[in-house]
């Protein structure tokens, strides 16, 4: 199989992994808000995921020949017997990650995108790094890792600055309709006249979408509110509180699967019999990726009987005959197991603690959230300050985590 081994390789690809990691979340809000069902994009995600992580082990897994301290995918697999501890471990992180993709999706249309990504990436860099940095003997450089970590936290500060300054600017554009627009960035009871299809046919098909984008700009009040009345999760009177709790769920979800995977493949609470094999990469991030693929499925398909957050019913035979947007829920599904796969095997290679830098894609995120959505558009001058300080902080956080990467000397 092929090992990344040097330092420049793995930190080539955690900056890939930092590209896919902030671009797969802005598409499956994208097909969201305007009107697919949350149940149908995570299905569609799940699969892609999941087919990605087979793909990685069955090419990348079986280069080469399979020793007996380092067996290929195929070989691996059949030690099960043998192995068994460390693949319950792989399986924990994978629930744990994907219980916090769920949880994220709902989340976003309570806070935003941008804010939710911030707060559990934050968490996952000050709690998952920390541990990181333990479980893989302080391989990492302290005196520059944990300097990054205080940049993740200012750029953090700096987000959530950003969140309320531009909650208060849109505040300001919906005044003159007489709207209320809430403090966690989502208006209640605005109704909106003309020029907005009925929820079904906003949610089945986009040429009204397309005529209502033509209707209104980026940044502008018409535009916010026929956004809101297209999207398909409703959380319109919600509590800020309550959308910041479910944030901090995922947060606590997601600083979880990083550690999960350190343990599974370097086995440093000694789980496994002396003389087994670690797992390596590609057959923990099967056994990773498989555990969520399960649960994602099991919970969205008891969602699209038994849906929240004001989402329409569904049944399985609408999933199947709904392709409208399909393509972008496997282009996430794609994106985000690069970025997991990409993350572990440069974390095998420099340790984990560095390769958390790919917690930075809140910063490309933010493009996609001004990109897709039209964030931050006619925005305040003191929004745009905010907004320069917190990407410049992320961009320094990058530079600095991945200074402190070491080499792991594979034995």
């Amino acid at each position: 199989m092929y090992i990344v081994e040097n330092k420049g390789g793995a930190i080539a690809l955690i900056l890939v992994a930092i590209l896919s990691g902030g671009s797969f979340f802005p598409m499956m809000l994208y097909m969201e808000r305007r009107g697919r069902l949350p149940q149908h994009i995570y299905l569609d995600y799940s699969i892609a995921n999941f087919l990605v992580a087979v793909l990685i082990a069955v090419t990348v897994g079986q280069i080469g020949e399979s020793k007996d301290d380092m067996p290929n995918f195929f070989t691996q697999l059949s030690q099960m017997q043998d192995n068994w501890p460390s693949v319950l471990v792989a399986m924990a992180g994978g629930l744990a990650l994907s219980l916090g993709n769920m949880i994220c999706q709902y989340a976003f249309a309570f806070v935003g995108v941008s804010l939710a990504q911030m707060i559990v990436c934050s968490m996952i860099v000050v709690l998952g790094t920390t541990v990181n940095y333990f479980l893989d003997a302080r391989i990492n450089r302290a005196e520059i890792l944990f300097p990054g970590v205080a940049c993740f936290v200012i750029a953090f500060c700096f987000g959530a600055a950003v969140h309320y300054s531009n909650v208060k600017d849109k505040q300001d554009k919906l005044r003159i309709f007489g709207g209320n627009f809430s403090s966690n960035g989502r208006n209640r009871e605005i109704e909106i006249s003309g020029g907005i299809a009925d929820e079904a046919a906003s949610r089945n098909g986009y040429d009204n979408d397309h005529h209502a984008s033509n209707q209104a700009k980026p940044g502008t009040a018409e535009y916010i509110l026929q956004v809101e009345k297209r999207r398909s999760i409703k959380v319109s009177g919600s509590s800020e509180f309550l959308g910041l709790c479910i944030v901090f769920l995922a947060g606590m979800c997601f600083f979880v699967f990083s550690p999960a995977f350190n343990l599974a493949t370097n086995d440093q609470w000694h789980i496994l019999r002396k003389g087994v094999p670690h797992l390596v990469v590609y057959t923990a991030f099967f056994y990773f990726y498989l555990a969520g693929f399960v649960l994602a499925v099991c919970v969205n398909v008891w969602f699209l009987y038994r849906p929240i957050a004001g989402v329409p019913a569904s049944t399985i035979g609408a999933y199947l005959k709904d392709w409208n947007g399909r393509h972008w829920g496997l282009l996430s599904g794609l994106l985000c197991g690069i970025c997991n796969g990409f993350q572990f095997m440069g974390g095998q290679a420099v340790g984990f603690a560095a390769a958390d830098a790919v917690m930075a894609s809140p910063l490309i995120c933010t493009f996609w959230d001004i990109i897709l959505f039209g964030e931050y558009r006619r925005s305040s001058r003191k929004t745009y300050i905010l907004l320069a300080s917190m990407l410049t902080m992320f961009v320094i956080a990058i530079g600095v985590l991945l200074a402190s990467a070491g080499h792991r000397k594979n034995t």
